[in-house]
């Protein structure tokens, strides 16, 4: 049986969800803000997510550019309970990862970078 392309993407994102066990969920988002795959908890809801993910990956692009930071790599949200992190995948998407408060943000940004490689061939 052939796996579709969205079947790759979300077994990317569980990839990368197995190999930081302190990525709680992941997803990636179009630019415009819809959902391409997701691997997110039943309680999240996906259609939030992509609107909140394109909108601060839109920011963090505008910031970035018109304070002189250069192209825009990632966008790092801290909360009392975890992360949120975005980073780009390729000109189209975002992947966007929440980790848990415990996470070890290099190894995170890390294993980010690889999965958003992988993913970026398969867009």
């Amino acid at each position: 049986m052939t796996m579709t392309r969205n079947d790759l993407l979300v077994a990317r994102l569980r990839d990368l969800q197995a190999s930081s066990p302190d990525v709680e969920a992941s997803a990636i988002i179009s630019v415009d803000g819809l959902t391409i795959a997701t691997a997110l908890p039943s309680d999240v809801e996906e259609d939030r997510v992509a609107a909140m993910s394109a909108a601060m990956l839109s920011l963090g692009e505008r910031i970035a550019t018109e304070l002189g930071r250069g192209e825009l790599d990632q966008v790092f949200i801290k909360g009392s309970n975890g992360y949120v992190v975005l980073m780009s995948v390729g000109l189209e998407a975002v992947l966007t990862v929440l980790a848990r408060q415990q996470t070890k943000l290099g190894l995170l940004f890390l294993d980010m970078r690889r999965a958003a490689e992988k993913l970026g061939t398969l867009l």
